[in-house]
């Protein structure tokens, strides 16, 4: 007589196989019985003035202000040259390479660093010498021109 080919290990899979079967059935009738019919109104959501979702609409007495449309700008403002620009700054020089000729200066005023060549100074200059300056834009940024001692 042939012994069965069914194992203790196959049939528990079977069973598992089964159980989960059974488990996604019910499951699914569960959705079905319970089918919530929702209106329109219940999945509407608003957006507040500070941009949170509420469920309550806007209410429309609340006062709105008026914003002019003219004063609102896209992009980034034209730079427009201002006599300062061209005043003599003053400033400190923080590096100076002299064997190639450029270094950079820190603005008193504004803190920044401005870069200067060895063309656009009138005196010699040197690490940590206070100087006077003009700047020019140059596609890579400002540079300092008619640099002099102080």
């Amino acid at each position: 007589m042939a012994k069965s080919r069914e194992t203790f290990n196959k049939k528990e899979k079977e069973k598992l196989r089964q159980k989960k079967k059974q488990d996604k059935q019910e499951r699914k009738d569960a959705r079905k019985s319970s089918d919530k019919s929702t209106d329109f109104e219940d999945m509407i959501a608003y957006v507040d003035e500070f941009g949170n979702i509420v469920d309550t609409p806007p209410d429309p007495a609340k006062k709105k202000k008026e914003i002019d449309v003219d004063s609102i700008e896209i992009g980034v403002p034209k730079y427009v040259a201002t006599e300062e620009d061209n005043a003599p700054r003053k400033g400190k020089v923080t590096f100076f390479n002299e064997s190639k000729g450029y270094g950079f200066i820190k603005d008193e005023q504004s803190q920044d660093s401005v870069f200067v060549h060895i063309n656009g100074c009138v005196d010699k200059i040197q690490e940590n010498d206070k100087v006077t300056f003009e700047t020019e834009k140059t596609p890579k940024g400002l540079s300092a021109i008619q640099v002099k001692l102080v």
